[in-house]
């Protein structure tokens, strides 16, 4: 009769001669047979085994294209930090969350593979700004976080983010091309007795999307940013329901011929009828809308609405020059690949030529944009419409930039026209960029008039068109076509 009495199970690591790791398991039985006790075993190898389960919790917690600690791990790694906050007293840690500025345009214009390469050089230059005791993260696409253990206040986080910002100040080389990159830099400071892990990343988080609007790159969280974000967040879900509920108007300013004294143009102003509100002017939403990619479907509809309303003044007065309207393109929609057919099919629907559409675009949109993306102004060109630059004069008002644009028209910025007359330096910018918009064979429409002096000035130099309050302010279109019948 035989008997198995006990089992072992153990699992050990043995050098060979070779000098090779090797991990075995010894399963060993004491078996009792015919009342003598003997002992039965088998010797495994499991070190491929082992190998992959390593490599799966690697894989886990690291990043797989920069083999960086990724979110799961810096979590992790900061609530441990946090814990140990409590043995120390004055003991922080610090979270630096950072992303780079701009990242899925140079994605989308040089190639995924660009992409990472950059992604790469980004974080062996963050590498070389950290102490080895430093943890640096990536979250996932362009983002990533820095843990900063044993900081006395933000002033330690600070020289930190100045060095990475100084550090990637320089052009990063990829494949023989110069890329210029910026990093927008969160700081959050906490210890254990009032943040939790998730709490400082937020914190982080949020600061970093207020250091998007900063000079030094980097912003240090405090507890207002919180308030603004919530209020940031309710504006973006009102802008939601707002598209649906069709409470975005537009209002329309005329544009006159300096020449002929007519109304030759009208721009399409959006505004909003914000039900708690009351009327929003762009400049109260537009970046939340813009920033949340709803410019894409509220931005089809004022095209096609400032179409469809064109169409109908032009019916309406036949024996005048058909007008043309104009309507503002933003950064996100010129970068979206469909717009020109989105365009054509506006231009069917409403039946409006695309001779007498304008697309309004700022010039610091326009230079980004050239940049990685010619053929989107040109497909919109094929189509016959027109391309005004906008606020001409704020952005890089550089010659060697304006050659190049494809536009027939150019807006001068009101901050110049403001001083037309009064101060001789915007006087004399004023006069330059007309004589050169003519000279590259484009019109010039002078923003922001508000005197007669300033519009018998304007048509002095050559001016073609003025649009301002001295000729009207943005209107509904029921008062917009009383103008018109003036």
């Amino acid at each position: 009769m035989q008997q198995q009495d006990k089992i072992f199970l153990r699992e050990r690591r043995h050098r060979k001669k070779d000098g090779e790791i090797v991990t075995v398991t010894a399963d060993a039985a004491s078996v009792t047979r015919s009342g003598k006790e003997l002992y039965v075993s088998k010797i495994t190898d499991i070190t491929e085994r082992k190998r992959a389960e390593e490599q799966l919790q690697h894989q886990a917690f690291h990043d797989l294209l920069a083999g960086l600690p990724n979110r799961y791990l810096l979590l992790d790694r900061l609530g441990q930090a946090l814990k140990r906050t409590k043995r120390t007293k004055g003991r922080k840690v610090a979270i630096l969350f950072m992303d780079v500025d701009n990242f899925k345009a140079i994605n989308d214009s040089l190639g995924h593979e660009v992409g990472d390469k950059l992604l790469l050089a980004v974080t062996q230059r963050l590498r070389g700004c950290l102490r080895p005791e430093d943890t640096l993260a990536r979250f996932g696409g362009d983002e990533f976080a820095v843990l900063l253990e044993q900081v006395d206040g933000p002033e330690d986080a600070i020289r930190v983010a100045e060095r990475i910002t100084e550090e990637l100040r320089g052009p990063l080389v990829l494949d023989g091309r110069e890329l210029f990159v910026r990093i927008s830099i969160g700081v959050a400071i906490g210890e254990s007795r009032i943040k939790s892990a998730e709490d400082l990343i937020r914190d982080a988080d949020t600061a970093m999307y207020r250091a998007k609007e900063s000079a030094t790159g980097y912003m240090v969280f405090n507890p207002q940013m919180y308030l603004q974000a919530i209020s940031h967040l309710e504006l973006e879900n009102d802008a939601r329901r707002a598209i649906e509920a069709e409470e975005f108007a537009l209002h329309f300013q005329p544009i006159v011929d300096l020449r002929s004294g007519e109304v030759s143009r009208v721009e399409a102003l959006v505004r909003w009828n914000h039900p708690e509100r009351g009327l929003l002017n762009p400049t109260d939403f537009l970046a939340v809308v813009e920033e949340s990619g709803l410019i894409i479907p509220m931005g089809e509809r004022v095209r096609e609405e400032a179409c469809r309303q064109a169409k109908e003044w032009q019916e309406e007065h036949p024996d005048i020059a058909p007008l043309v309207m104009s309507v503002n393109l933003s950064a996100r929609q010129l970068r979206r690949t469909d717009l020109a057919s989105t365009v054509r099919e506006v231009l069917r629907r409403t039946g409006f030529k695309a001779e007498y559409l304008s697309l309004d675009i700022t010039e610091t949109v326009y230079i980004d944009v050239l940049e990685g993306n010619t053929g989107a102004v040109g497909e919109l060109r094929r189509l016959g419409l027109g391309i005004s630059i906008d606020d001409f004069g704020v952005g890089y008002s550089s010659l060697a930039y304006l050659k190049r644009l494809p536009a027939d028209v150019l807006k001068i910025d009101k901050s110049f026209v403001k001083g037309l007359g009064e101060n001789v330096e915007d006087t004399a910018i004023v006069g330059m960029v007309i004589e050169l918009a003519h000279t590259l064979g484009m019109a010039v429409i002078a923003k922001g008039v508000e005197s007669e002096g300033q519009t018998a000035q304007l048509m002095e130099m050559g001016c073609d068109m003025a649009q301002g309050f001295y000729i009207a302010e943005p209107l509904p279109a029921e008062k917009a076509s009383e103008f018109l019948a003036e």
